[in-house]
């Protein structure tokens, strides 16, 4: 019976896991690899050991506060990641609750007008930001006909940013709400019962009691924010970099793999150690 069990759990579980091998485990033991070997001037990689590619990432620059210009485009694309995630979270957080308490008719509707987005592909719908935000866009026509002068929208860190909170938007409301529509209201009966107010009430009660739904938010916005590669090239036109430019630049025009690779690396850690940091403090907050 255990034999036939084991053998049918592996059935199920073998397309997974295959899928998961070759598509991620495999590929990224190669950036690894590909990380520390030599360039080849005509593309690819040179089969000898080298830490070229550590050594050019973490290279000092005396013309730069920072290490280098590259350690200059890791912190601006965090640094926007975590913008991105505060906006969608402060944006996101009363929408869903907003959602949450509509009757089950409504909010069927309103849930779906917030999964649309997904219908349509992301780079056709950044290319319509593009005509928003461009100098003879919607905003700037509308400007115009109320007399105002034409505001410089496109290929600026400010319509980069607004690709992103539009795109990563619904992929902080859906975990929220459902985080939101599970929460047992009587609690805020009880708190206001013992005479708290209703700030106390949603930071003592509220707040902690939704977190695994604005954990679930933060994580799906930030970690693909932060390589974003299609908003910084259509809205920020080639002025904005970020990792994502930056890493298609040194596979591509570059043709440096082992140099692209390291920073694919560095990327890669420092996302698995702030995930497995955060979910530590979680497990031991929970713990507590």
């Amino acid at each position: 019976m255990g034999k036939r069990r084991s053998v049918y759990l592996s059935f199920l579980l073998g397309p997974g896991a295959f899928w998961l091998l070759m598509f991620f485990v495999i590929p990224s033991l190669l950036v690894v690899v590909y990380s520390f070997m030599e360039r080849s001037s005509s593309g690819g990689v040179i089969w000898n050991f080298s830490l070229e590619a550590y050594t050019k990432l973490f290279a000092f620059d005396p013309d730069s506060l920072f290490v280098n210009d590259f350690v200059v485009i890791f912190l601006r694309s965090f640094w926007w990641a975590i913008l991105t995630t505060v906006a969608c979270l402060l944006i996101g957080y009363p929408l869903a609750f907003y959602i949450a308490q509509q009757k089950p008719f409504t909010r069927t509707v309103m849930l779906f007008m917030v999964m649309i987005p997904f219908w349509t592909n992301f780079l056709v719908r950044t290319y319509a930001w593009k005509f928003i935000l461009n100098n003879n866009g919607l905003i700037n026509t509308f400007l115009s006909e109320l007399s105002l002068p034409r505001v410089p929208l496109i290929n600026t860190p400010t319509a980069v940013l607004i690709g992103l909170v539009y795109g990563s938007l619904p992929f902080m409301v859906l975990p929220l709400y459902a985080s939101i529509e599970k929460f047992d209201y009587t609690l805020v009966e009880a708190g206001q019962d013992l005479g708290a107010n209703y700030f106390r009430i949603f930071t003592r009660v509220f707040l902690p009691l939704t977190m695994p739904g604005v954990a679930a938010g933060c994580i799906l916005v930030f970690i693909p924010a932060v390589g974003q590669y299609v908003v910084p090239t259509i809205l920020g036109g080639g002025k904005v970099s970020m990792l994502g430019n930056l890493l298609a630049q040194q596979f591509g025009a570059a043709l440096n793999w082992p140099f692209g690779s390291a920073i694919a690396v560095i990327f890669m850690i420092l996302l698995m150690a702030g995930v497995l940091i955060y979910f530590t403090v979680e497990r031991e907050e929970e713990a507590v």
